[in-house]
């Protein structure tokens, strides 16, 4: 090959790949706990360019801290963007959110949503967007603050194949491990089967953590011996010993696991599957709830297993 001819190829495909890139100018909505290290991981990707949080000072303050620009619509945000990832709190703000990205965003553009919802609210939230001529990617993540921070979470993706291989740069900025999961709910519906996961691994270490700490056995013992065993899992390595010395405020709030389990009940019923970890856990989470503790750490279960004084 010539070098004049090589030089045009190495210019085309830089063209392509510029062109590619503008195609993934990337938004980010809800700079939570999960949502913060999210977008800063899609700015060091070359990703992002907005930011937009339901407190302005917040997305402010990360537009000051990272470089790019904070909205305070998200009208404006999607007109900006031709991807638009949403990691907010509760069925009515995916809705609310989506309604506005779809009235101002352009033909084409993609809105991942990160949020844990309803596979029924996925699905309406993907109707008013294609309505719109964009799409739609429910995407819940699982992995906690933790793989947020580290860019190792775990992402169940519903929706169109194409469509989630258009933004698949966008979910390995933070994503360790991404699987296509079926069509648009299919991810929101992985999600509520990791949950009932997630809460029945909490009643299990919590209750058994609560037995060694009255059976006086030292933690610095104990907790490396169990997760050597059968017994080791994320939570039990992660949890294990701060819940042990009452601190409650480092991952997932108990508030919202309790919130993401009102949905995985209605699922379930539908199912007709068993629902004892789900009732068990509502029932007690609703309890710590009621104490106070709504923004604790899941962990903060074992504050119902230890002895009654």
């Amino acid at each position: 090959m010539s070098r004049r001819r090589r030089c045009r190829l190495v210019s085309h495909l830089g063209r392509i790949t510029m062109n590619s890139k503008d195609q993934l100018h990337t938004g980010f909505i809800g700079l939570g706990a999960m949502g913060w290290p999210m977008a800063a991981h899609l700015k060091q990707a070359g990703l992002l360019v907005a930011v937009a949080n339901r407190s302005p000072e917040k997305a402010r303050r990360f537009a000051d801290e990272h470089g790019v620009t904070a909205h305070t619509s998200y009208q404006e945000l999607a007109r900006q963007c031709r991807v638009v990832v949403l990691c907010v709190s509760a069925d009515s703000d995916v809705i609310a959110v989506t309604r506005d990205i779809a009235s101002a965003c352009a033909p084409g553009t993609v809105v991942i949503d990160h949020s844990t919802v309803s596979s029924q609210t996925a699905r309406e939230a993907a109707a008013i967007l294609r309505a719109a001529g964009a799409d739609f990617i429910d995407a819940p993540v699982s992995g906690g603050v933790e793989g947020a921070r580290n860019g190792k979470l775990s992402i169940m993706a519903g929706g169109e194949a194409a469509t989630l291989q258009r933004v698949m740069p966008v979910l390995e900025a933070y994503g360790l491990r991404i699987t296509h999961m079926g069509e648009v709910g299919a991810g929101q519906n992985t999600k509520a089967v990791n949950q009932v996961l997630v809460a029945g691994i909490a009643q299990a270490v919590t209750e058994g953590l609560a037995l060694g700490e009255a059976l006086g056995l030292d933690p610095a013992s104990l907790l490396p011996t169990l997760a050597a065993g059968a017994a080791g899992n994320w939570f039990l390595d992660k949890r294990g010993a701060t819940m042990l010395r009452n601190e409650f405020s480092v991952g997932f709030k108990l508030g919202l696991l309790h919130k993401d389990l009102q949905i995985v009940r209605g699922l379930a019923e539908a199912a007709g599957t068993d629902r004892g970890i789900i009732e068990k856990s509502l029932a007690d989470y609703a309890r710590l709830m009621e104490q106070g503790h709504a923004d604790d750490d899941i962990s903060a279960l074992i504050r119902l297993k230890r002895p009654r004084v």
